[in-house]
């Protein structure tokens, strides 16, 4: 799992939401909910947003993580 997937799952769960809530009220399938929460690395912004729009979120660049070998 990465950020997202994770983000994404526990806030549906803190607000006690099934994937298939979550899917209906951000208007995406349940395939893509599904997708979303496991991580799949392709994945369309605009749905992405449709469900962090639900949280009062959206996607944005961040620094990445990088792990140098000294």
């Amino acid at each position: 799992m990465n950020k997202l997937s994770l983000f994404v799952k526990n806030k549906r769960k803190a607000l006690g939401l099934t994937q298939e809530d979550l899917s209906f009220k951000a208007g995406v399938g349940l395939r893509f909910v599904r997708d979303l929460e496991q991580g799949k690395p392709s994945l369309q912004t605009d749905k992405v947003n449709q469900v962090l729009s639900l949280f009062g979120h959206e996607l944005g660049p961040i620094p990445s993580e990088r792990h140098e070998a000294s």
